[in-house]
């Protein structure tokens, strides 16, 4: 199995990392230093590697119009990484401080903005059906945050709840990274339908991994402390699982502390341990596979080679993950 991010796209993410770099020139030193900030902490960059390679698995041959779009759609990532962490208070992101605590709310939002216009001066070139989908991602992203916020400490939410929600949040992102690649790379209809599909269910596993690992993972190797959706409020899989299958130790204090506004990390703590000793963990791996195997069954509508090949070693990266 393939142990890089690059999955044999390396030369092109370097051309992804140049285009981006190149767009955080501005004539506000502040604006371009607040930008790589936040460009520079790191990142899985798993959206321009999809990008990349439906590209590549559509027949895809002029390389630079892939490269911009897949640096179009990371800039729009990289702003909603700024407000998400204005909207959930969130202190560090990747070991390092927040935006907004490093340099202020203001000029944090102001980056956000920026980095946006950034990514629309980019994607703003391609036809009509591309940027309509980029500017439908960014919907996705804006209604997806308002539901998660609507819901926090909500012991209620349903599983369709929670996965509308990743869906809007992560999942169709990477969704419009594989169909924007495929149509760059003019592929077929087919192509490009199963490239989306490829993404979504993609984009959902490697939501519902990242959430098993805010309850399971190391909080070096994360670069942020373990148990954050709990400290913010947001009911995961997780929590749903333990909670409506009823092998959680005591179901009365997990929802308590779930509910509760403003949590110390004892509390915390303590919902993690009941959650992990539930076997809930277990079952999100197993939903977690599942999607991973409809990334990987949309794959057979797509031409046979090794871009397609990558793509599927791509679904059990994400599944095998600890960071």
């Amino acid at each position: 199995m393939t142990t890089t991010w690059d999955f044999g796209v390396s030369h092109e993410l370097d051309l992804v990392e140049r285009r981006i770099r190149d767009s955080l020139a501005s004539e506000e030193p502040l604006l371009t230093e607040i930008a790589q900030y936040v460009i520079t902490s790191g990142g899985k960059r798993i959206r321009p590697v999809v990008t990349l390679l439906a590209f590549k698995a559509a027949g895809g041959e002029d390389i630079e119009r892939a490269v911009d779009i897949a640096a179009a759609l990371e800039l729009i990532h990289s702003a909603t990484l700024i407000h998400d962490d204005i909207n959930d208070g969130g202190t560090e992101r990747r070991g390092r401080p927040a935006a907004f605590l490093k340099y202020g709310l203001q000029e944090a939002l102001v980056t956000g903005d920026f980095l946006f216009t950034r990514a629309f001066r980019i994607g703003g070139k391609f036809d009509d059906d591309i940027v309509d989908l980029t500017a439908k991602v960014c919907a996705a992203l804006a209604e997806g945050e308002i539901r998660q916020k609507r819901h926090l400490g909500d012991v209620t939410v349903t599983r369709e709840t929670y996965l509308d929600i990743i869906t809007r949040k992560t999942a169709t992102p990477v969704a419009t990274a594989a169909r924007v690649g495929a149509l760059v790379g003019r592929g077929r209809a087919e192509h490009v339908d199963a490239a989306g599909e490829y993404g979504l269910n993609l984009g959902i596993a490697f939501q519902i991994v990242d959430d098993i690992l805010d309850v399971v993972g190391d909080g070096v190797t994360l670069g942020k402390r373990p148990g954050m959706d709990i400290k913010e409020g947001n009911v995961t899989i997780l929590s749903i699982n333990a909670l409506q299958d009823g092998n959680v130790s005591d179901r009365s204090e997990l929802i308590r502390i779930l509910r509760k506004r403003t949590k110390d990390w004892g509390e915390v703590q303590t919902a993690l341990r009941m959650i992990r000793e539930s076997g809930s963990v277990d079952r999100a791996r197993e939903e977690a596979r599942a999607f991973g195997e409809r990334a990987v069954a949309a794959l057979g509508a797509l031409p046979d080679g090794e871009p397609r090949r990558k793509m599927a070693d791509l679904v059990e990266f994400v599944l095998s993950r600890d960071t």
